[in-house]
């Protein structure tokens, strides 16, 4: 598989997963397009892997860390386009719900926030997840747990201030 095939099949995924882990969809494209700078010049050496996926969204996953990790990076958006939040084109009830669901999302720390992208929009097992990230299976489930519990304790007060 050439490279360009690769961007042509797994890019929009790539798009996704950029979005999911950042708040601005102009700071994923840039994102992805930072990963895809990385890994071009290694190309030939990754496909032998057979497992350019994996390999991929670590670079995605590592370089928005270091990006978080400059201190320049921490200026954030006055606005962010409706384009940012999924089904923003939806107004009805259940939009609401994955709203108020994204805010929990966003609201958690780095590493969490990615094992939830992982795990629940990419549809990845936790040894793929652990691959990805560089750790533990036991840690993969750890951040997912905390992430749950966080996001469960938010939504609880938010229903609680709806009463």
């Amino acid at each position: 598989m050439t490279f360009e095939e690769y961007v042509l099949a797994r890019g929009p995924g790539l798009l996704r997963l950029a979005r999911l882990l950042v708040d601005d969809v102009h700071r994923a494209d840039d994102l992805v397009q930072d990963t895809l700078v990385r890994v071009y010049p290694r190309w030939a050496r990754i496909v032998r892997t057979d497992q350019p996926d994996l390999y991929v969204r670590r670079i995605l996953v590592n370089v928005n860390a270091s990006w978080w990790r400059r201190r320049s990076s921490r200026e954030m958006p006055a606005v962010l386009d409706a384009d940012a939040w999924p089904g923003a084109d939806d107004h009805g009830p259940p939009t609401a719900d994955r709203l108020a669901l994204w805010e929990r999302v966003r609201a958690l720390p780095h590493r969490q926030r990615a094992v939830i992208a992982l795990r629940y929009y990419e549809d990845l097992d936790d040894d793929r997840i652990s691959q990805i990230l560089g750790c533990s299976r036991a840690t993969v489930r750890t951040h997912a747990m905390r992430a749950l519990a966080a996001m469960r304790v938010d939504l609880r007060d938010l229903e609680e201030l709806h009463r």
